[in-house]
Order: C-alpha cells, then structure tokens, then sequence
C-alpha cells in the first residue's frame, strides 16, 4: 500500500485527470468496493481509490497514468462476479463503468447493438425486444449485470443451450490496452476472417489482457412467443435423463434447467409461486419460436416424459411468476444462514447424476448445506452453498469442500466454470484442469498484452 504522502498525490493526480467528483476514496467508498457478491473474500487488498470515467479518452488518460506509475487496474461493473474476479487483490485503482451504462445505436437492419461497457444486460434485451429483436444472452443477475462484465466472463445463463453464450453475440470491440492506446478488434459486419481474431481473445479474459470500453452486439430476431413446462421427477437420475431424451427427438427448447427438491423448498419458503415442492427434482423447460411448433414441441415433450409430473404455464403473467421463482434460487439460499456461495462446474450431460451424487455425498461429509441447480441442457452446474461467513470451522470446511467438488469435475470429463470465471478463487486449480503448456501460452499471451502486469492482476494465474 502507498505511503500516505504519495498516496495523497496519488488522488490528487487521478482528479486532475479525470475531475474531483469523478475519484472516490473516503473509507465508505473503499468498503463498499472492496468486495464481490462472495461479500467476504480472504487476504486482499483494498482499493486506494475507485474512478468513475464517462468517456472512452478518460478511460484512455487513466490507464495511461497507471501504466507510467504501474498502478493496479481493476475493470468493474456491477460486482456481481463470485470468483473474486473484480476485487482490488493487489490494491491499485477500480475503474467503475457505471457512468459509461448507454445504448449508443440498435440497427434492425443490421441486427446489432452498439454499446458501453456499463449497460445493464436486462436494459439491452428490453430495449431490442422493443424492436422486435432478441440478445439471448441472459445471466440470472441479468437486472444488474453489465455487458462489460458478462463479456469479460463471457456468461450465458439459462438459454445456452439453444443460443449460445454472450461470445457468440459480439462482433465487435473497442478496447483499451495496458499502456492507454485503444484499438477495435473486428468489425462491425456479420462475417469477418481478417487476422487473428482479437475479439474473442478479450473475451472471457476478465479483464487480464484489456478494458473493454465498448461492444458491437450481434441480435437475431425475436422469437413469436414462448411458453413454460415445469416437469417433476422421483429422482435426480430420472431428471437428468429426460434432457437428453427431449434433444435426442430433436427438440431444442430454449432453456432447460434442473432443480433439486431442496431448491424448489427454498425458493417457495422465500417466494411461494406455487412450485411443486415433494418430487425430488424439477426440470424447468422454456420453448421458444413459432406458436404451431411449440404446440407440437409440447405435446412431443409430454407424451416423451410420462413418467413426469407437469405444470403447464398457460399465460405471461404466470410465467413471469416462475421466471422470478427461478432467479430467486441465490437470494433463497441466502436466507437459510445469511449468506451463500454459488459455485459453477461443467460436466458432459451424462455426466449430471454422477456429478450431483458426489456433491450430495461432499456436502454430507462436510456438513454442509447447499441447493443443487443449475443448466441441465449445457452441465452447467450451481450448487448454491448456504453458509455463515462469520462462522470460521464452518468456512473451512467450505473450503474442504470446494477443493474435492472442482476435482470431481474434472475427473468426470469437466471443467472448473462454465460462466462465473477463474478469478483468484479458482485460480489454484487451473493446473489441474487446464493443459501446462495452455498455460504456459496463456502466461506469454498475458505478457504481450500487459507487459507490466497491471491489469487484473492476481487473477487466474497463481503467479
């Protein structure tokens, strides 16, 4: 940490560059940005100050005074992160995107989106449906996910099955590197085989390699309608194999989710939104598209899975009901013991009923409490870890248990995240889920972009 005298001019420096109402330091401040969603994240350092840039330039005039100091930089949007992904580790400065939050241009005859990094997901799907265009990209916290983040993670959410993630919407960045320059990575056409492709380099990078200062957004037009099947089954197993019995007859729905019985007796005891709460799990099925063939998806989905209890969605406001039951999972969970962890493994789809099992036998070990959930249709798996921080036996054995979760992962075709990142959190692990010479480049890769190792640092590597 800077001395005080330094740290001063430090302040000083950055409201010159930027405006005096533009820096944040006073103690409040640092406390309120000195966490991610994990709330308690061990051995960090705080921030010395968090600036509020509301221009491309500015961002440019900030990176470049740290780049000449070798000052930290933490890129951050709404900190929803759980990986400690956007915590000042190694001190240093936050840049909030908070003032950079417009919708620059939507083109319905180019199907894009050009936006700053600072744009709440849920503001950018609002906005394109208004349109009668679709961003399927579509995290859980998406009222309070910022592009930039999500790119920098690049999250999918429910509907990845179907759509995809958010690297598949993005063809176009600005963004600024770690000495200030800024340059585009694509363009802003549909196709594109011109060089290397920067932009997808930058995503999913968290924030190691640039600063993401703004996006051009690939947009598909928007599906007719949609409608909801809540399926129930006896067991996990008989769950887990109705997703591969539903796409194997050729049926894609946009989403296809699973929740444990523990979860669905949660979320009613949160938020009662008439769920089924004695089957001991349910698969939460949205289609999507033309009203014919999603009548005719339906009746395959039911006469397919008649060993299943269903509740068919027969109007929007009802499943607005359940679209909010289903996001409500973390804050649920969060109500058990005040406060939760949600951590997020993939494993091939025949590979779900293994995978839970063992977590249901980890947690048991370890006395632990968890609603298991997560995208069935991808194996993308969020056991949501209900869990008191101030409670220091308990966190170890916390700790006990995520060490034995990541590896079962791995050993069953897995890997460590398939939207949350790698953070520092996650980062120990990496050699065991990742190639040693991936690393290796990742490492030379990371030195060419950020020489000085300003950017994010701490993150994904342990160094």
């Amino acid at each position: 940490m800077l001395a005080e005298k330094t740290k001063n001019k430090f302040i000083v420096d950055l409201e010159r560059i930027i405006g005096k109402a533009a820096v944040l330091h006073s103690v409040e401040d640092i406390y309120s940005y000195a966490n991610d969603s994990n709330c308690k994240i061990s051995n960090q350092e705080k921030p010395m100050a968090i600036v509020l840039p509301s221009t491309i330039e500015e961002v440019q005039s900030i990176v470049k005074y740290c780049y000449e100091k070798e000052i930290p930089i933490v890129a951050r949007g709404a900190g929803t992160n759980h990986v400690g992904g956007c915590v000042a580790k190694e001190g240093g400065i936050i840049i909030h995107f908070s003032r950079m939050n417009k919708i620059l241009e939507i083109s319905r005859k180019n199907l894009t989106a050009k936006v700053q990094p600072g744009v709440v997901v849920g503001d950018v799907q609002s906005a394109v449906e208004r349109k009668g265009l679709f961003y399927p990209p579509d995290p859980s916290n998406l009222k309070v996910s910022t592009i930039g983040g999500a790119l920098a993670l690049s999250s999918g959410g429910p509907r990845g099955l179907k759509y995809g993630t958010a690297k598949d919407y993005v063809l176009n960045l600005k963004v600024v590197l770690s000495d200030g320059s800024l340059i585009t990575t694509g363009s802003d056409c549909s196709k594109s085989v011109t060089g290397y492709n920067l932009t997808q380099l930058f995503i999913g990078s968290e924030g190691t390699l640039g600063i993401i200062v703004e996006a051009t957004l690939k947009l598909i037009p928007k599906p007719k309608t949609s409608k909801i099947l809540l399926a129930y089954f006896d067991t996990i197993e008989d769950a887990s194999c109705a997703v591969n019995t539903v796409l194997e007859a050729g049926i894609v729905p946009s989403v296809i989710d699973l929740l444990d019985k523990f979860t669905l007796q949660t979320i009613e005891d949160f938020r009662p939104s008439g769920l089924i709460t004695n089957k001991e799990a349910m698969l939460f099925i949205e289609l999507d598209g033309d009203e014919s063939a999603i009548a005719q998806c339906e009746a395959d989905i039911l006469k397919l899975l008649s060993n299943a209890q269903f509740q068919v969605v027969q109007t929007k406001a009802q499943a607005e009901v359940f679209w909010t039951a289903r996001r409500a999972s973390f804050a649920a969970t969060s109500k058990l013991k005040g406060n939760v962890i949600t951590e997020d493994v993939v494993v091939p789809r025949t590979k779900i009923p293994v995978l839970i099992k063992e977590i249901k036998k980890i947690n048991e070990k370890y006395s632990l409490t968890a609603c298991i959930m997560g995208h069935a249709g991808d194996g993308n798996i969020h056991p949501n870890y209900a869990l008191d921080f101030d409670d220091e036996d308990e966190m170890n054995r916390f700790y006990l248990a995520k060490d034995e979760l990541f590896k079962v992962a791995v050993n069953l075709g897995g890997t460590l995240s398939g939207e949350h990142g790698i953070g520092f959190e996650k980062a120990k692990y990496l050699s065991f889920a990742v190639d040693k010479n991936v690393i290796k480049i990742s490492k030379q890769i990371k030195q060419i972009f950020d020489p000085k190792n300003i950017l994010n640092p701490g993150k994904l590597f342990i160094e």
